[in-house]
């Protein structure tokens, strides 16, 4: 099923199940394999020592990636995640706003491949690149 940004921001906002995490997330484009959106930092979102916690940005990689691949033209399928790696290049604090991007690579027979990079919004700096494998649950008539 592919939604309109739009239609995106209202599941996020509305979302009764563990997508409700990303509540205050702001998908600001969406289409041809690509996703990109942007949070403010608030304290729901850090960790003890008050910088984003490690477990939302790794969150945000599975599921801004996810939405960038059902927005690819062969990415709408059933499909679970089958390794994702997140690298914490540098921290973002309380009151900070970030930019998420993620991009398709490749949609394969069985596998799709994504990437994202979470970035400060004001200086461009990358804070967590990450990686994401998804396993394709094809119909059998199909791919």
């Amino acid at each position: 099923m592919v939604v309109t940004v739009a239609e995106l921001n209202k599941i996020l906002r509305t979302a009764k199940n563990f997508e409700r995490a990303l509540s205050k997330v702001h998908v600001t484009s969406l289409g041809d394999g690509k996703c990109t959106a942007e949070l403010k930092i608030e304290e729901e979102h850090t960790n003890v020592m008050g910088g984003l916690h490690g477990g939302l940005s790794a969150t945000l990689v599975d599921s801004i990636s996810t939405y960038a691949l059902v927005s690819h033209r062969h990415g709408v399928c059933p499909n679970v995640s089958v390794h994702i790696n997140t690298e914490y290049i540098k921290g973002a604090k309380l009151g900070d706003e970030i930019q998420i991007e993620a991009n398709t690579v490749k949609v394969g027979r069985t596998l799709s491949f994504l990437e994202v990079f979470i970035k400060d919004k004001k200086t461009g700096a990358l804070l967590v690149k990450g990686s994401h494998t998804k396993y394709m649950m094809w119909p059998k008539d199909e791919k």
